[in-house]
């Protein structure tokens, strides 16, 4: 699995308030969301009127896709809204996770338990299937 992040730095020169500026700004959340199904929000600068700073997360099991979409999502940001928005910084950082674990594992064993065993269930194992139903073993 592959996490990717970017981080956009955006310069907004037209908003003269901050309702014009977080206007702009969820607009193009929005459309990002829709369009690439990622995850994106604004992260920091919340109170300057032409600066924000957006971050967007993918999750793939494919790194080339991952950096992709997130290529496509800043090419996107700064062709949106006819020059309203202009990317000033860019910050791309994709983390493999989970890779070379040795195979799939179920949750209990990426925890640490032992395997189950049907034995050292209480009540010992279940009781064998008799003609297409699950009857009790009497002791």
């Amino acid at each position: 699995m592959f996490v990717g992040v970017l981080r956009l730095t955006l310069h907004l020169p037209a908003p003269g308030s901050l309702k014009s500026k977080r206007h702009l700004v969820r607009s193009a959340i929005d459309r990002i969301k829709a369009r690439f199904n990622v995850s994106a929000a604004e992260v920091a600068e919340n109170d300057l009127w032409q600066r924000s700073v957006l971050g967007v997360a993918a999750v793939s099991n494919d790194r080339a896709f991952v950096d992709e979409t997130l290529a496509k999502v800043a090419d996107f940001v700064a062709s949106m809204h006819g020059g309203q928005i202009l990317v000033t910084d860019r910050q791309l950082e994709i983390t493999p996770y989970g890779d070379g674990l040795g195979g799939e594992r179920t949750l209990a064993e990426a925890e640490g338990a032992l395997p189950w065993d049907p034995d050292d269930a209480p009540g010992g194992p279940p009781a064998p299937e008799r003609g297409g139903r699950w009857e009790r073993r009497r002791r």
